[in-house]
């Protein structure tokens, strides 16, 4: 018994791994645009799908790597791919190009795609409900770290210039985690998988990829291209898209077939509610596009000043998701109004911080130290209040849909919140657009604590998603 506990803690911290590896390398990338801009002579569009086209191909395959778990097993498809993760990041380590470059970040990020859903669905799986909140803890405290100290660590990277590289650097630092967590992986992890092997519904697949794509792409590059006529045109396609795709699973579940998505898991009021709390929520990573910025463009911090001005947000995070198993206990669900409230004080204070100074002092180190925290509680908290009643038949498509919650929130809050950023910067001083900025952040989380008031009520309804 004590060798199987000890297991599962040995596997959690392989599945850490890959949950770190997936939001650090989307974060560490943005401090090394300007030397790859130099290096391999990328424009400004070039550069921007550096970023998008690994945040868009992770987001628009992220349920297909989901339900890839739940068919074929979700130790076989983690590790797979991890071997193609650590594969990309020598290629773009590699890259003479920036086709080159931009080409293989999208196959990363289809990589990250078939790692993410694993590592929750994992979780879910092999820990019993007594262990999940301090396992999702640790889990929210590594995201919350990769996420965070991306920036710091890359700008680290580049100024040390190891073996002379620069940008390089930000993607050889995947090779050696790769290539262990995949060899510690195969002995630690276990496979599981539904006892009947079920068919991948292909047609479900390439409307969720077309539907979720028509939609994202346009996001994320409607700003840089000033919003012209086709972003408008993929949006609507969009809509016709997510509409057949609707009827395709209807069709299939009617028919006795394994669907993609497990449509029943929308009637549930709870489960929808979660996640349109993960969506707003993940709107916060408009921050790590206004704050860098503003260190660096208007304060004129270099890369390693900017990354170290973000260490109180880092230090909270990293804090939050370890204290949320102990208040979870006497909070239940209400621990998630707890964190919303304490990111909405956390951007008050800084908002209130630079109102009086534009240099950050303590009343903005303070506020971004406790929005840290805020940040850390909410995700772990709300991933396992959402996953904890869903059957393992469908754990692997449940965790697509909430790591596409999150990848959508995060694209809309930065497409949105950062158009909005910019505007404000030609009417207004630099302290006053982030301020604004930020202040509507704390207005979400504030609607998203009301929200958990629904969560509260709607869990007393329960669906069965399937066989557990």
């Amino acid at each position: 018994m004590e060798a199987m506990e000890s297991r599962r803690w040995w596997a959690l911290a392989v599945l850490c791994m890959g949950a770190f590896l997936s939001p650090l390398d989307f974060f560490i990338v943005n401090v090394a645009l300007p030397a790859i801009k130099s290096s391999l002579n990328a424009s400004e569009g070039g550069l921007q799908l550096v970023i998008a086209g690994y945040g868009a191909a992770y987001a628009v395959l992220v349920v297909t790597g989901g339900r890839l778990g739940d068919i074929y097993g979700r130790k076989r498809i983690f590790l797979s791919g991890m071997a193609m993760f650590t594969l990309t990041s020598g290629i773009c380590a590699m890259a003479g190009d920036i086709r080159v470059l931009i080409t293989a970040r999208i196959v990363q990020g289809l990589s990250a795609a078939l790692l993410a859903p694993q590592v929750l669905s994992t979780i879910r799986v092999i820990f019993p409900v007594k262990e999940q909140p301090l396992a999702m803890g640790i889990f929210g405290s590594v995201f919350g770290l990769a996420a965070i100290g991306g920036q710091l660590l890359g700008g680290m990277l580049i100024e040390a210039g190891i073996f002379g590289w620069t940008w390089q650097s930000v993607f050889m630092i995947n090779i050696p985690v790769g290539v262990v967590t995949g060899i510690v992986g195969m002995y630690i992890l276990k496979e599981n998988r539904p006892p009947v092997r079920q068919r991948l519904d292909i047609p479900g697949m390439l409307l969720i990829t077309l539907t979720l794509g028509l939609f994202i792409y346009p996001v994320i590059m409607g700003r840089e291209a000033h919003w012209p006529l086709w972003v408008y045109g993929c949006l609507s396609a969009s809509v016709v898209a997510g509409l057949c795709f609707v009827y395709t699973e209807r069709y299939m579940l009617q028919r006795g077939k394994a669907p993609l998505i497990h449509l029943p898991l929308f009637r549930d009021r709870h489960f929808v509610t979660g996640l349109a709390i993960i969506y707003l929520y993940n709107h916060t990573a408009a921050f790590f596009l206004v704050y860098p910025y503003y260190l660096q463009h208007e304060l004129h911090c270099d890369v390693l000043s900017a990354g170290l001005a973000v260490l109180p947000y880092a230090a909270g995070f990293f804090t939050g998701p370890l204290i949320s198993p102990l208040l979870a206990r006497r909070m239940s669900v209400y621990i998630v109004s707890l964190g919303q409230g304490l990111l909405a004080m956390g951007f008050v204070l800084v908002v209130t911080g630079l109102w009086h100074s534009p240099e950050p002092g303590g009343v903005v180190q303070a506020g971004l130290f406790f929005a840290g925290i805020g940040h850390g509680i909410v995700m772990p908290s709300m991933m396992r209040i959402i996953l904890s009643e869903v059957a393992v038949s469908v754990a692997g498509q449940a965790a697509g849909i909430v790591s596409t919650a999150i990848q959508v929130g995060s694209v809309m809050g930065v497409a949105l919140l950062g158009t909005l950023f910019f505007a404000l910067l030609d009417a207004y001083p630099a302290p006053a657009a982030v301020s604004i900025t930020l202040g509507i952040l704390a207005v979400l989380e504030v609607v998203g604590l009301l929200l958990v008031i629904t969560l509260k009520s709607s869990s007393k309804q329960k669906i069965i998603y399937g066989q557990s």
